[in-house]
């Protein structure tokens, strides 16, 4: 092996979106940088997430809209789903956006290592027989998807996979009531393939506020979406009628195709971060401080590994804060992790930001609830339509809003701007004070008047029990 290390100012493990933002970051303050990826630039996000998921669901929207279209005049037939041209053409948009990385890194003047990455010790990462060294390293390896240790998990496929399928499944199963489970649902459903899902938990997006699950699985069943509840996957087999799902006391068969969406895990097992002297947990987190800093100084953590919220732009905002604080005088500029806009892409769609109404109980003396919902203009002429709803959650006698949750059309672009309200601090009078944009479905957020709930002070003393109040008006 090389010991005569190539030397940089920040050698930066991970080409994904944590890792080119910090990386960009650096190299714009005039800093020698290096970012080791083994794979195509972009990480997950680009290449097995957000970017080829949301064309996916794009494609599913229409899907959608042709199927409604007759209703309002629009004499419009889905014939059948293209699906080799579909996934041509999201392959070649993400090759742009993979094309546009390796160009612009080139551009900024940093070094594209390919490569697997190993540290050799606090200072040093070996990239294959060549060692490289820096002042600052940081990890920004990403996550994997989770397959169980149970008999025959090999016969289904990840969500990794489901971006490789050449051919649309007849009959799919999806094991995993999370975001990803209950995005692939929607969409290969929407795309015409029989969707089973199933969960482990007692309701899908169990971590979501509860008026958020109960409405995206009657919304879900609505579509013939099959939905299994509390059920325990014990193995996976394989018949000349497809592929069975086992569980306890049931049994789920006749799938083409099986797809876990059970979690994800950092990739940090293959990097010898003992060698560095760098703490991980069992799980492979890699424990951070508030200012992204690992047990070793010198050597930072950020985006999925660290544990926090798995998000694409926390990773971006905390890697350019990172190389602020770095290397360009910024000694106290760290990440604020509260207060972070997520949104699901189901069908429809969840936007979220805040607390839950039972985590706002838990933290808060005095919590009132005020929730909408209805069929929204863009189902007026059909026969049936989705469900939009909505929820404020505000604490304390000034009624902060402390949480919004949001499903329907549109949620996803419309939390963003009430996003900027909930991180100012805003409150329901800041709310009602502004003019609602009419028709529209964000409207309701600022038209709200009689709370559904309120839990006022001296009754959290006397139990934490909280009182329903009806809806009027």
């Amino acid at each position: 092996m090389n010991d005569t290390a190539t030397h940089y100012d920040l050698l930066v493990i991970g080409g994904g979106s944590g890792g080119l933002a910090v990386a960009e970051k650096a190299a714009a303050f005039g800093r020698k940088v290096a970012v080791i990826e083994e794979k195509r630039l972009g990480g997950t996000c680009v290449n097995n997430g957000c970017v080829p998921k949301k064309v996916m669901w794009y494609a599913a929207n229409l899907a959608h809209a042709v199927h409604d279209a007759p209703d309002f005049g629009v004499h419009a037939t889905l014939e059948h789903i293209d699906w080799g041209k579909l996934v041509q053409g999201r392959e070649h948009y993400i090759a742009m956006i993979n094309r546009f990385w390796d160009g612009y890194v080139t551009d900024l003047g940093i070094d594209h290592i390919p490569g697997r990455a190993r540290f050799v010790d606090a200072r040093r990462v070996a990239v294959g027989e060549q060692h490289y060294s820096a002042d600052h390293i940081v990890i920004a390896t990403g996550g994997q998807p989770i397959v169980p240790p149970l008999p025959g998990a090999d016969l289904g496929i990840t969500s990794d996979g489901f971006f490789q399928l050449a051919e649309q499944p007849r009959r799919v199963a999806i094991i995993g009531g999370g975001y990803i489970g209950v995005e692939l649902a929607g969409v290969l459903r929407a795309l015409g393939s029989e969707v089973t899902l199933v969960t482990l938990d007692d309701r899908i997006l169990n971590l979501f506020d509860p008026m958020v699950s109960e409405v995206l699985h009657k919304e879900m069943v609505r579509q013939g979406i099959d939905i299994h509840t509390g059920f325990q996957v014990s193995r996976l087999a394989e018949a000349d009628g497809g592929l069975t799902v086992h569980g306890a006391g049931q049994d789920l068969d006749g799938y083409d195709c099986v797809i876990w969406a059970v979690g994800r895990r950092p990739n940090t097992a293959e990097l010898n971060l003992q060698a560095a002297g760098v703490s991980v947990l069992g799980n492979g987190v890699i424990p951070v401080d508030e200012y992204e800093n690992t047990s070793q100084p010198g050597i930072y953590a950020i985006g999925d590994i660290t544990g926090r919220v798995q998000l694409t732009p926390v990773a971006i905002a905390a890697g350019r804060r990172l190389a602020e604080r770095l290397f360009n005088h910024k000694p106290d500029l760290k990440m604020d992790y509260e207060n972070i806009p997520s949104v699901v892409f189901s069908h429809p769609p969840v936007a979220t930001i805040g607390m839950t109404e039972d985590e706002a109980r838990e933290a808060h003396c005095r919590v009132t609830v005020y929730q909408s919902d209805f069929t929204p203009m863009r189902y007026a002429l059909c026969e049936e339509g989705s469900t939009t709803a909505l929820k404020l959650i505000c604490a304390g006698d000034e009624e902060r809003v402390v949480g919004i949750h949001i499903i329907g059309d549109s949620a996803d672009e419309m939390l963003q701007g009430f996003a900027v309200a909930v991180k100012m601090g805003a409150t329901k009078a800041d709310f009602d004070r502004t003019v609602a944009i009419h028709p529209s479905s964000a409207e309701e957020l600022v038209t709200m008047k009689h709370p559904v709930s309120e839990q006022p002070c001296h009754e959290v003393d006397a139990g934490n029990e909280w009182k329903e109040v009806p809806v009027s008006g």
